[in-house]
């Protein structure tokens, strides 16, 4: 059965053995560069808040965050990434809502946000699912230099 914790420096390097391709860490972190690298992950931890894993036994099999933290107001979950082993098992939904319940909990806030790509209709369904609801959309261009939309949706806790 896996657990949540809080992230530290240890975790980073198999935290960014989670994205395997170029597609899926413009999916997870479109400012990053593929192969994702613990630099890159310590500068993103620097301006992000409750790094959390999923831990199952001693390995990593899945990680979030919230950025844009604004205290008392809201917060967006990001970087949503799980093992493809692990897919499809109801992780996602899982790390999630534990997000949720530290936005709600443990910060505060009223609201609560999360970004999804348009050709990532999984997760698109995912949050729509747990009550988020889109209201604003952003053109993007992805690895492949193809138009897609941001859809920005929000809840509130």
């Amino acid at each position: 059965m896996y657990k949540f914790r809080q992230a530290n420096e240890d975790d980073f390097q198999a935290i960014c053995n989670l994205i395997t391709s170029k597609e899926e860490l413009f999916y997870i972190y479109p400012y990053g560069e593929y192969p994702f690298t613990v630099e890159q992950l310590k500068k993103l931890a620097e301006v992000r808040v409750e790094l959390t894993v999923v831990v199952e036994g001693n390995d990593i099999i899945g990680f979030a965050n919230l950025y844009n933290y604004e205290p008392g107001s809201s917060a967006f979950v990001g970087n949503v990434v799980v093992d493809k082993k692990y897919r499809g098992k109801g992780i996602g939904k899982d790390i999630v809502k534990y997000m949720q319940r530290i936005a709600l909990e443990k910060l505060k806030l009223p609201e609560l946000c999360i970004s999804v790509f348009s050709e990532n209709t999984p997760a698109m369904l995912l949050y729509s699912g747990l009550g988020f609801v889109p209201y604003n959309v952003e053109e993007r261009t992805d690895v492949n230099n193809k138009r897609v939309a941001l859809i920005h949706m929000k809840m509130g806790l």
